[in-house]
């Protein structure tokens, strides 16, 4: 599995950004897709997940009612969805999979074996 991650940039706080991370190789709609980010110094943190079933989604505490997850599988595609940006959002987001089918924990990095090159979200204040 290939994942590439797109749609950050430089945004105003109070602003959104819509990422996308396109996937291409096997079972996309079998995976539970996350997104992580890094902000520098710091280390990678949850940020959201969506199951592959599509039914349960999962958004850290710190962004809550601000970022929103989705997939579209017949594009191969998870979104997310960031409003009411902070310049604590500054990171690079990354998005990530899962192996088919699984019940692994959402929000630990350990658990997601495909990983995409990171796109960069600059919240200015």
């Amino acid at each position: 599995v290939q994942l590439q991650a797109s749609g950050g940039g430089l945004v105003q706080a109070g602003g959104s950004l819509r990422l996308s991370c396109a996937a291409s190789g096997r079972a996309f709609s079998s995976r539970t897709m996350g997104w992580f980010r890094q902000a520098p110094g710091k280390e990678r943190e949850f940020v959201a997940a969506i199951r592959w079933s599509g039914d349960s989604t999962y958004v850290a505490d710190s962004v809550k009612g601000r970022i929103t997850i989705s997939r579209d599988n017949a594009k191969n595609t998870v979104y997310l969805q960031m409003n009411s940006l902070k310049p604590e959002d500054t990171a690079v987001y990354y998005c990530a999979a899962q192996a088919p089918y699984s019940s692994s924990r959402h929000d630990y990095v350990g658990e997601y074996g495909y990983w995409g090159q990171g796109t960069l979200v600059t919240v200015s204040s």
